[in-house]
C-alpha cells in the first residue's frame, strides 16, 4: 500500500514536470507555492493545464478501478468492467443526441460554443448514464440470475450504439468529428470550475464504497451462503451496481469513455496482494487505479511529442495484455 501511495506521488510530480514544454522543478515548486514567476506562460501551463489534468487523472483512475472491482465481484466474472452494463454507452448516447443533432437542428456545432458547449456535453452524458442505470436497476429487480442481467446490460449497450450509428449517418461531418474526439477520452477536458466540481463529487463518492466491503465479501461466498447469512441478494446487487454505475457515469461525463483501467487494475491488485478480501483489494484498487491513470496520462504526453495521444490508446496498450493474461491463467487452471 505504501509503495502504491508513493507511486502516485512520483507520477503526479512527473506529470507536472514532463510534457511538450520542459519546466524546471524549482520553477514548478515556486508556481505552486504562490511565488513570483517571470515566465507567465509556464505559470499558465502548470496551473491551468498540468495540475487540473493530473488531479483529474488521479480521481478518475481511482473511480474506474473501484467500479471495475465492484462489477467483477457482483457478477463473479473476471472480465466484467465498468462499461459492462451499457452505462458508458448511455453516456455516449446522451452526448451523441446533443452533439450530433446540434448542427442539424440549431445550425451551429456545439463544439464551437466553448464553455457552454462543454457544460452541455457533461450534463447530457450524466443524463444518458443515469437513464441507462435506472433501466438496469429496474431490470435487476425483475431478474434473478447475474448472467441474465449481464446479457441484458450488453444488449442495452448494443441498442445505444445502434442509435448512435443512425445519428452519425444523418449528422454533419463537423459534428461527427467533435463526437469522435470526445469518444477518444481525455483527462485534459476537465478545466476551470469543472475540475473542482468533479474532484469534490469523486471525493464524496469514493469513500462511500468502503461501506460495501462487508457486503462484497459476503457476495464472494455465493448466493446460497449469502442468503444463509441473512443478506438480501437483490437489494445488495442493486446497491453495488448503483454505486458502480454512478462512479462510471461521473467519470465518463467529465473525461469521456476511458477503457481497460477498470478491467485491468482489480486483477493487478489481486495479483500483487494475493487476496480477494475487499478490505485489502478495495483501497488497493483505488490507489492502483490512480497510479496507473497518472502513468497512462504521462505516456500520452510524452516529452518531445507535440500534442497528446488519445488516453484510450494508451490504456488499451496497458489493459489488453492484462486481460489476455487473465484468460490464459483461467484456461491453464481449468486444464
Amino acid at each position: 500500500m505504501s509503495i502504491l501511495g508513493l507511486s502516485i506521488i512520483v507520477f503526479f510530480i512527473l506529470n507536472l514536470l514532463l510534457g511538450s514544454i520542459s519546466i524546471p522543478m524549482m520553477d514548478i515548486f515556486g508556481i505552486l507555492t504562490g511565488q513570483h514567476c517571470d515566465n507567465e506562460i509556464w505559470r499558465n501551463i502548470v496551473l491551468k493545464s498540468r495540475v487540473p489534468q493530473s488531479l483529474t487523472a488521479t480521481v478518475a483512475g481511482a473511480g474506474l478501478a473501484v467500479s471495475g472491482l465492484l462489477m467483477q465481484t457482483v457478477f463473479r466474472n473476471p472480465l466484467a468492467g465498468p462499461s459492462v452494463l451499457g452505462i458508458s454507452s448511455g453516456a455516449s448516447l446522451g452526448v451523441a443526441f446533443v452533439v450530433l443533432l446540434s448542427g442539424s437542428i440549431g445550425g451551429m456545432a456545439l463544439s464551437k460554443l466553448g464553455v457552454i458547449g462543454e457544460v452541455t456535453i457533461t450534463l447530457s452524458a450524466i443524463a444518458g448514464s443515469l437513464l441507462i442505470m435506472a433501466l438496469i436497476a429496474f431490470v435487476a429487480r425483475k431478474v434473478r440470475g447475474n448472467v441474465t442481467l449481464l446479457i441484458m446490460g450488453v444488449m442495452i449497450g448494443y441498442i445505444a450504439n445502434a442509435i448512435i450509428g443512425v445519428l452519425k449517418f444523418f449528422s454533419a461531418e463537423e459534428d461527427i468529428r467533435a463526437y469522435v474526439i470526445w469518444g477518444l477520452g481525455s483527462f485534459s477536458r476537465v478545466s476551470g470550475g469543472q475540475t473542482s466540481v468533479f474532484i469534490i463529487l469523486m471525493l464524496f463518492l469514493l469513500p462511500t464504497t468502503f461501506f460495501l466491503i462487508k457486503t462484497l465479501n459476503i457476495l464472494l461466498l455465493g448466493d446460497s451462503y449469502a442468503r444463509n447469512l441473512g443478506l438480501d441478494i437483490k437489494r445488495a446487487r442493486l446497491l453495488v451496481i448503483s454505486c458502480s454505475g454512478i462512479l462510471v457515469a461521473i467519470v465518463t461525463a467529465y473525461c469521456g469513455p476511458i477503457v481497460f483501467l477498470g478491467l485491468a487494475v482489480p486483477h493487478i491488485c489481486r495479483g500483487i496482494f494475493h487476496s480477494s478480501n475487499h478490505s485489502i483489494t478495495l483501497p488497493a484498487s483505488m490507489l492502483g487505479g490512480a497510479s496507473l491513470a497518472l502513468l497512462c496520462n504521462l505516456i500520452a504526453r510524452m516529452p518531445g511529442f507535440e500534442g497528446a495521444l488519445p488516453v484510450n490508446s494508451v490504456t488499451a496498450l496497458v489493459g489488453a495484455p492484462v486481460v489476455m493474461w487473465v484468460l490464459f491463467n483461467k484456461r491453464k487452471s481449468e486444464v
